[in-house]
């Protein structure tokens, strides 16, 4: 499937604020955002106006496709389909971001990104219900146990790597994380709180596809 491969910490830059698109780098003083905190080119620091609304509907579409690392026809169809179902739109939303298996590996804490996170699901790493998932799109649902295969421990990253953060990693209350067995059953749905999206973006996205 095909994904943007540029410049990460550009696209921070030119949105404004730090999605954490590069896993531990952006949490240090090295991260784009620290350095450089206005927007990429020539005229980047030069001071904005008020930004008008559609410019604000935009920058929050931009910023939650881009923190779930989406193209922009997938993060389209998810909220077309929530804004049309009968569940709660915001509801809605936040399952099919959240419950991507991409980003349940990724709060799960087997990797520091989702990119990270999107890169062993493609490679086989990952077993839902006993049974490989190589989809990184697909929706995981209350009561699936998520766990890394048994000859994928054994690799340098899983062996060496991933212990250096994951002995201290919190997953969110509906991700029932077992760092013993090294794996996690869905215990509910995601959280508007744990998912870090807000409800004023999620309202801005909702306008900007209803134009």
């Amino acid at each position: 499937m095909a994904r943007y491969t540029g410049p990460k910490e550009r696209i921070e830059r030119r949105i404004g604020e730090k999605l954490f698109l590069k896993g531990e780098r952006s949490h240090s003083p090295k991260s784009a955002m620290t350095r450089k905190p206005y927007a990429p080119g020539m005229h980047g620091q030069r001071r904005a106006g008020k930004p008008s609304e559609f410019a604000q509907q935009l920058k929050s579409k931009q910023k939650i496709k881009n923190v779930y690392r989406l193209l922009e026809k997938q993060f389209k169809a998810y909220i077309k389909a929530a804004t049309a179902s009968k569940q709660d739109p915001y509801v809605a939303i936040l399952n099919a971001l959240e419950s991507r298996l991409d980003n349940v590996v990724y709060r799960m804490g087997f990797a520091q990104s989702r990119d990270q996170a999107r890169q062993l699901v493609n490679h086989g790493h990952i077993l839902v219900n006993d049974r490989k998932t190589d989809i990184v799109s697909y929706r995981v649902k209350k009561g699936d146990v998520i766990k890394v295969r048994e000859g994928s421990k054994r690799s340098p990253y899983f062996a060496t790597a991933m212990p250096n953060w994951f002995k201290t990693h919190e997953a969110p209350e509906w991700v029932g994380l077992d760092k013993e067995s090294v794996s996690a059953k869905i215990k509910g749905e995601p959280t508007l709180d744990s998912s870090g999206i807000r409800t004023e973006d999620l309202q801005s996205i909702i306008e900007f596809y209803s134009r």
